[in-house]
């Protein structure tokens, strides 16, 4: 076909009753009632613009296929060594200042939100678990390297892959991820020492 061919666009009309029509063995009449309703004008444009397109290549998909909504940033959040001494949800048993005051951010923006452990790897909030005493700190590198490459595996199965991620956390807990992530990821509070991040955390919480 000549690539600047136009093709007439084709136009399915509406299906009505045509009549019956006995089995040709013996069995119930069949009837015609089957009814379809009008090509939409949105469909209608996708059609005839796909029509008097030679290649597909060629189609804006814009055009043809509703723009998905982007998916929401992910919070990813470390643990702290202060914890509850009984089990508890995740997001209850850290019960350090600064936690807290990080927990309180991520559920104020309403966007979902995961804790890196040292123990568990990736936990959701609301996973029961019990106080342990693991930190990276205590691990050697090639441990954190292990640690790390949990973590980006439990992320493949349970975020997307276009979501932006956000990490509140140090470098201990960002080295092992950061080859893997750096593309869509940020860490707002880098650089920040301790008391920074407590003000940084209270000033942008009450500002959402």
């Amino acid at each position: 076909m000549a690539r600047h061919c136009i093709r007439e666009p084709r136009y399915i009309p509406p299906v009505h009753v045509i009549g019956e029509q006995p089995d040709l063995f013996g069995g119930p009449t069949i009837s015609h009632a089957t009814e379809r309703k009008p090509v939409g004008a949105k469909a209608l444009r996708a059609i005839t613009k796909w029509a008097i397109t030679p290649w597909l290549g060629d189609v804006d998909r814009k055009t043809v296929l509703e723009e998905a909504p982007a998916p929401l940033p992910v919070y990813l959040v470390a643990c702290v060594a202060a914890k509850l001494d009984h089990a508890e949800e995740a997001r209850e048993l850290y019960i350090s200042p600064w936690f807290r005051k990080a927990r309180a951010y991520v559920e104020h923006t309403g966007s979902p939100w995961l804790i890196l452990s040292a123990k568990h790897g990736l936990i959701d909030p609301g996973t029961v678990i019990e106080p342990y005493d693991a930190t990276l700190g205590a691990m050697d590198a090639p441990a954190r390297g292990l640690w790390g490459a949990r973590v980006l595996d439990e992320l493949a199965r349970v975020v997307d892959v276009a979501a932006p991620l956000i990490v509140l956390a140090g470098r201990r807990y960002r080295d092992p991820l950061w080859p893997s992530i750096a593309e869509r990821a940020t860490a707002p509070m880098e650089g920040l020492r301790i008391g920074e991040q407590l003000a940084w955390l209270s000033r942008v919480t009450a500002n959402i």
